[in-house]
């Protein structure tokens, strides 16, 4: 066999070409990136998707807990709201963020005492059964509020799935009160 050292050729050895081309290093950086890329990105659209919707679920907390003073104080009562009335004076504190005219739900319901009263989310068999209802109750009743919306999520990662039912994660504000006693 001839070989030439200084450049680990070798006529009839393969092993110099081999050892050459491990000692390249023109598109290492190229093909390491392409290897961490697809999993940072993934990362990085999963931890913006987790803020907002946590900013979302945020919203709709601070809506919940403003429009609900107007049954707590006797305004919604007085002033003969119905559920598209009081649907619209919550769409009023979203400002853009939801669909409210499609994808927000309200429940509004009284109750004998606060021990009756359910807060669980509406979802059975990873499916959501939301039922919407208006009764706003008079002075002194107990009342809970319960604003929900369907969340799309796009991306799941490494087991973080933050759907609770298909591809959507339900969002829900509760706010549970005794009514003021207000008159008419």
């Amino acid at each position: 066999k001839e070989c030439d050292w200084s450049s680990d050729v070798c006529s009839s050895d393969l092993s110099g070409v081999t050892r050459r081309f491990a000692r390249q290093k023109d598109g290492a950086v190229a093909v390491e990136f392409a290897l961490v890329a697809a999993p940072f990105l993934a990362m990085v659209f999963a931890v913006m998707e987790t803020a907002v919707i946590f900013f979302a679920g945020q919203a709709l907390e601070t809506a919940a807990a403003d429009s609900a003073r107007l049954i707590l104080t006797g305004q919604a009562q007085s002033q003969g709201y119905d559920q598209a009335k009081f649907k619209q004076a919550v769409c009023g504190k979203i400002y853009g963020l939801f669909n409210c005219t499609g994808g927000l739900k309200v429940d509004v319901r009284n109750y004998q005492s606060f021990a009756s009263v359910s807060t669980a989310k509406p979802i059975t068999n990873g499916v959501a059964n939301i039922q919407e209802n208006y009764a706003p109750g008079g002075p002194g009743d107990i009342v809970v509020v319960r604003l929900m919306y369907q969340w799309p999520v796009y991306v799941s990662l490494l087991g973080l799935n933050l759907s609770d039912n298909g591809n959507n994660r339900l969002l829900m504000a509760t706010v549970a009160f005794r009514n003021e006693p207000y008159t008419n």
